[in-house]
């Protein structure tokens, strides 16, 4: 089953600010791994939260994390962070 990708304002805005080679290999990621298997985890890609956030899971690509949520058929991509970001992120 193939899933639609939804880019939030925030998660745009997050893109906007990186370089166009880290945006670019983000949006690589997300397609490459998400649009077909999104809940699929793995040990170093894709982790199922707990906690009081709204984001369900988050996908490593490289030194950057992906925020998302499913909704039947749409994944809706929340932030994209990088690593020191996600810190502040969670407390």
């Amino acid at each position: 089953m193939k899933y639609h990708i939804h880019l939030q304002p925030d998660a745009i805005s997050d893109l906007d600010g990186l370089r166009k080679y880290d945006a670019s290999q983000i949006l690589d990621g997300i397609t490459e791994y998400l649009q077909y298997q999104p809940m699929l985890e793995s040990k170093s890609r894709i982790k199922r939260l707990r906690g009081k956030q709204s984001t369900d899971y988050r996908l490593r690509v490289g030194d950057f994390r992906v925020f998302y949520s499913i909704e039947e058929k749409t994944v809706k991509i929340l932030r994209v962070l990088s690593k020191e970001q996600t810190k502040d992120f969670y407390q």
